[in-house]
């Protein structure tokens, strides 16, 4: 038994290792998103530490992915995804995928209520596209302020400062695909009428 908990132990560095280098964040990056010292960080992806709950589940948190994951669980039970809605500033953001790095899927459901908020627009690393399931979606690009309707659909560099939020008083659903930087929407389809 305590070699087989040695191994999985043993395996969590690498681990640890590769999910950080396929969300490309530096140790003092994910530093600040954990609150775990970077030299903790780094002495458990080489495997000088042993890992514990207390920093296994910031770990977990910051990449967005389960438990067992990070230590390697074997894979148990139904394989679909049953997204845990998180609520911040009134939007609800149901996550659609579950592995880390490359692309994360989202749905967002913008409450029907008067947006008196004023906007903030933020940016970050990577490559954003939005598609407008219900509702009037009021997007703001760097200068532009857009209003973005069902079926309609926009991609940007999220240098490019950005905010969401309702155009109207009526609630409004819309999918996103946030990628890491450089990645492009590719179409292999076309419809010829």
């Amino acid at each position: 038994m305590d070699h087989d908990l040695d191994a999985v132990l043993t395996a969590v560095g690498p681990r640890l290792r590769k999910l950080r280098a396929e969300t490309d964040l530096t140790l003092g990056a994910l530093s600040e998103v954990t609150g775990i010292s970077v030299s903790t960080l780094s002495r458990l992806e080489s495997g000088q530490r042993k890992p514990g709950l207390d920093l296994l589940l910031p770990l977990a948190k910051a990449y967005r992915v389960p438990l067992d994951d990070l230590v390697g669980a074997p894979q148990v039970g139904d394989p679909r995804v049953y997204p845990r809605p998180m609520r911040h500033d009134g939007l609800t953001v149901l996550p659609l995928t579950r592995r880390p790095g490359g692309l994360q899927a989202f749905k967002h459901i913008l409450p029907g209520e008067p947006n008196d908020r004023t906007p903030t627009p933020r940016s970050h690393e990577g490559y954003h596209w939005l598609y407008v399931l219900s509702g009037r979606l009021r997007v703001i690009l760097g200068d532009q302020d857009l209003v973005l309707t069902a079926g309609e659909v926009a991609e940007f560099d999220t240098h490019l400062p950005h905010w969401f939020g309702n155009a109207d008083h009526r609630p409004a659903e819309f999918l996103s695909i946030l990628g890491p930087q450089g990645e492009r929407f590719h179409v292999r389809a076309s419809y010829c009428p």
